[in-house]
Order: structure tokens, then C-alpha cells, then sequence
């Protein structure tokens, strides 16, 4: 990522809100996500360079926390429960054919465009009606391959992508 003007004046004022409040690490990082949707490596060295904070300590936090990203997400998500219920009912068969319906590899959970991205979360305590996957944020329970994917065809059609 190049920061641009745009880029650089949001992360300045960051920097100048996190002084001002004396804010902690947490927070900036939750600031910036909420501007880009995301942590942008090169944000994390901006705020390392201009707070004299070893990048190594933002890393550490946005790695350790789950909430926080460092590669942009889809504008849909799909999160497929693999807690132990979940896996038992099939959780590995969903995730594989999310994976082909939206040509992912193992090491992208993200689709070229930006229209989806993939994740496998623990387990999100709805095991009565397992397996579960959560499509921007709405629950589906006793979920099958087939469904996953007419609900994937359906999030393109609708133009949700």
C-alpha cells in the first residue's frame, strides 16, 4: 500500500488523537481498522515511526486479538463454525465447498475481487443447531453444502457483491 494523501492525513490524525488522549495501542489500532476496514502494514509503521513505538508491539496486539484484521476483508462474510458440534456435523464439507464456489485456496480466505471473504471461527455456541455458518451476521443453522450455496449465489444475484 502507497500512502496517499487521503491515507496519510487519516493516519496523522489518528497519531494526533492518540496523543491528545493519551490513548493506548488497542484503541489506535480499533481507530484505524474502523477507517479502512482494516490494519494496513504500512499504518503500523507510520504509528511506529511516529509514536516511537517498536512496530513488533502493534503486531503483537493485532495478532493476539481476533477481532483485529491485517488484510482487507470481503463485503460478504461467511464464518463457519468448526467447534466440536459443528465439526462432528459436517463443518469441514461446508468450508470446502464455500471454498470452490468462491475459488479460495488454502491461503487466501479472501476472493480476488473483495466480494468474499471466508473464515473459520470457534465454536459460536448455537451446537443445538449444528453445523452453523454465519453470512453477514445472520445465523443459519443445520446448514448443508447445497444451501451454503444457493445463499452464495444468491448474496451475487441480489448484488450484494
Amino acid at each position: 500500500m502507497t500512502l496517499g494523501i487521503t491515507v496519510e492525513d487519516t493516519l496523522k490524525s489518528l497519531v494526533n488523537n492518540f496523543k491528545e488522549k493519551e490513548g493506548n495501542i488497542i484503541s489506535l489500532l480499533q481507530e484505524t481498522q474502523d477507517a479502512f476496514g482494516y490494519i494496513p502494514e504500512d499504518a503500523v509503521y507510520f504509528f511506529s515511526k511516529e509514536l516511537d513505538i517498536p512496530a513488533s508491539r502493534f503486531f503483537g496486539v493485532a495478532t493476539f486479538y481476533t477481532p483485529f484484521y491485517l488484510k482487507p476483508r470481503g463485503k460478504n462474510i461467511i464464518a463457519a463454525c468448526c467447534g466440536t458440534a459443528c465439526h462432528v456435523k459436517g463443518a469441514e464439507k461446508l468450508i470446502n465447498s464455500a471454498k470452490r464456489e468462491l475459488n479460495l485456496t488454502d491461503e487466501n480466505n479472501t476472493t480476488n475481487d473483495k466480494k468474499f471473504t471466508l473464515e473459520q471461527v470457534e465454536c459460536v455456541g448455537a451446537c443445538s443447531i449444528a453445523p452453523v455458518v454465519i453470512i453477514n451476521k445472520k445465523v443459519y443453522g443445520k446448514m448443508t453444502t447445497d444451501k451454503l450455496t444457493k445463499e452464495i449465489k444468491t448474496l451475487r444475484q441480489e448484488g450484494n457483491v
